[in-house]
């Protein structure tokens, strides 16, 4: 029996190496697009990546994602720009947005017999007031909405059209994913915060999900045949308060103790444009990411765990254990 080849976008990211190392865990035949600037994250074990077949590329770049698929069985396509900084904006419609076309246009091409794509929760909306938000949901133009999410929602227009044009694809739409990574880039700077005495929360609730149970689910809908049809991926539903009270007792750090407010928010993002200014460094907080961390939405998973026989979602409290100590040995503490 032919061993399924499975092309990997965004296998240097937070997400789509545990993707890879899930992939390889499994016995499939791994190949992942890399530009010839990323480097393979040190988060995963070398014996993950001496298993992958690499090929130099680029989304943007069409000839070399026609190559990429040559002899490959299915497309996982988790690369994403994730930013609330205004100077990304651009690459990050182009990649999301741009990037995704390509990567349906080309599977179509090429006649891949399954693709599953990551998008995002934020390409669903999100809600002011608390309301549940499911697989269902329309999506609206608000100011809730940040960029990245017009980008992935923009970028799930392109999966929909190819669906329409006979690709067998299949959306997963994951929430705030948690675990073990770079914590200078990605949600993983949540831990980063805390590990220094993050001293504020805000008042906002959001979906929360760990990092392995998105590879699970990604590699568990490989091996099915729904298409055009989405599922979200989220764990549990957390007030932001208890998520980062649950990363400090993780760190035995002090429970952050200061409730932001818009005013304080709206202070407390000016000053890190400024301070990133000088810095060189992307501020911690940005106008963008200090409104969704005031709205309330929370993410129906049910979807999923119905589809999924004998899937179940890592108690975050666990996953959030486990990443500390990760993030303690890599720290020497």
């Amino acid at each position: 029996m032919k061993e399924t080849t499975v092309l990997v976008t965004g296998g240097t990211g937070f997400l789509g190496a545990y993707i890879i190392d899930e992939l390889v865990r499994q016995g499939y035949a791994v190949r992942a697009l890399r530009r010839n600037s990323s480097k393979l994250p040190f988060f995963i074990p070398q014996p993950t990546w001496d298993n992958v077949e690499w090929v130099e590329g680029d989304i943007l770049d069409v000839v070399s994602l026609q190559d990429a698929l040559v002899g490959v069985d299915a497309v996982i396509h988790s690369a994403a720009v994730v930013s609330f900084a205004k100077e990304d904006r651009r690459q990050m419609y182009q990649v999301n947005v741009d990037g995704t076309a390509n990567v349906m246009n080309m599977a179509l091409e090429a006649g891949i017999k399954r693709v599953v794509h990551i998008s995002s929760v934020a390409a669903l909306g999100r809600t002011a007031d608390g309301g549940m938000v499911d697989e269902e949901k329309k999506w609206e133009d608000t100011k809730i909405n940040t960029h990245y999410a017009k980008s992935k929602y923009r970028g799930e227009l392109e999966v929909w059209r190819a669906m329409g044009e006979g690709l067998p694809a299949v959306i997963l739409n994951p929430s705030t994913i948690l675990g073990y990574g770079d914590w200078h880039s990605s949600s993983s700077a949540i831990f980063r915060n805390m590990y220094n005495g993050f001293p504020w929360y805000s008042p906002g609730i959001n979906g929360f999900v760990a990092v392995q149970d998105v590879a699970r689910a990604t590699v568990a809908m490989l091996q099915n045949d729904i298409t055009e049809s989405r599922f979200i991926v989220n764990g549990d539903n957390w007030p932001f308060k208890k998520l980062l009270e649950t990363i400090a007792d993780g760190f035995n750090r002090r429970r952050p103790h200061r409730q932001t407010t818009p005013l304080l928010a709206a202070i407390a993002w000016r000053m890190e444009k400024v301070k990133s200014f000088f810095s060189g460094h992307k501020p911690l907080l940005t106008k963008e990411s200090a409104r969704v961390a005031h709205s309330k939405t929370r993410f129906n998973n049910q979807k999923i765990l119905n589809t999924l026989p004998g899937f179940q979602f890592t108690p975050l409290e666990r996953a959030i254990s486990e990443a500390c100590e990760q993030y303690k040995a890599q720290q020497g503490a």
